[in-house]
């Protein structure tokens, strides 16, 4: 099979088994096809309705290679060899996102900046399809939209994979570990996948209801702080109208 494929492949398969002597095993290395596929395409059972397009006048191959592959079923047809096309492989960027889900990259960007906010700018970017100034702009919250913006996750809306994802986090991890900074445990948290996350312990953590009780104890009191104990004999009842003789003689003495 031909390391590179002609653009229409399917298209100028049809146009070959149509319009030239090739065997199915040359059109089908040629057009990076199977064998079986081209002959359905032959049998009519495949490609039906789809029409031929010309590989030679196309500029995808030469007429003089297409002679020799007909005068000699064993022959390897050759894409022609572009000359400007050299260096030409798939450019790296954003990646693409569908129109249908454009809407809802803002609120997936406000996700990631809220819950991940070790990832940088470019793994935002790299993975819901996005520009830095629109990621910056959410952090700064100086987004156009940003009251009305509800943080989603990225993967609930299909901008990118679970395990995407938690590359990029674990990737940022280990460059935040490799830089001695340290973290708490909510940061850690964080920046562990999502499964790891639900399968950690969570720390105890003391209702807002009962803050300030943590001294509290039911044990009994010192004995400094104990009331004075009243010793007079309560079967007297008279003698609970009656004040104490000490008593009288500090009144007497301000008087």
């Amino acid at each position: 099979m031909a390391d590179n494929k002609p653009i229409m492949a399917k298209a100028t398969a049809v146009w070959l088994c149509d319009n030239t002597t090739l065997t199915f095993k040359q059109i089908a290395d040629f057009c990076g096809m199977h064998e079986l596929e081209v002959q359905g395409i032959a049998d009519g059972d495949v490609a039906t309705g789809v029409k031929g397009f010309d590989p030679v006048a196309n500029n995808q191959l030469t007429q003089e290679e297409l002679y020799k592959g007909m005068a000699d079923p064993s022959h390897a047809l050759k894409l022609k060899f572009y000359k400007a096309a050299v260096g030409e492989e798939k450019r790296r960027g954003p990646r693409y996102t569908p129109l249908s889900k454009r809407q809802d990259r803002p609120a997936s960007i406000y996700w990631l900046v809220k819950f991940h906010p070790e990832l940088s700018d470019g793994q935002i970017s790299k993975l819901v399809g996005t520009t830095k100034p629109t990621i910056q702009a959410i952090r700064e919250r100086t987004h156009w939209n940003i009251n009305n913006l509800e943080p989603i996750d990225p993967v609930a809306l299909g901008l990118c994979k679970q395990s995407e994802l938690d590359a990029a986090v674990q990737k940022a991890n280990a460059k935040r570990a490799a830089e001695g900074g340290a973290m708490t445990d909510d940061e850690r948290r964080k920046l562990v996948s999502t499964e790891s996350s639900l399968g950690m312990a969570p720390e105890p953590k003391m209702p807002s209801s009962i803050a300030g009780l943590e001294t509290f104890s039911l044990s009994e009191t010192p004995e400094d702080d104990e009331e004075p104990v009243d010793t007079r004999d309560v079967r007297d009842a008279d003698s609970f109208f009656k004040l104490p003789e000490n008593v009288d003689a500090e009144n007497d003495d301000e008087d």
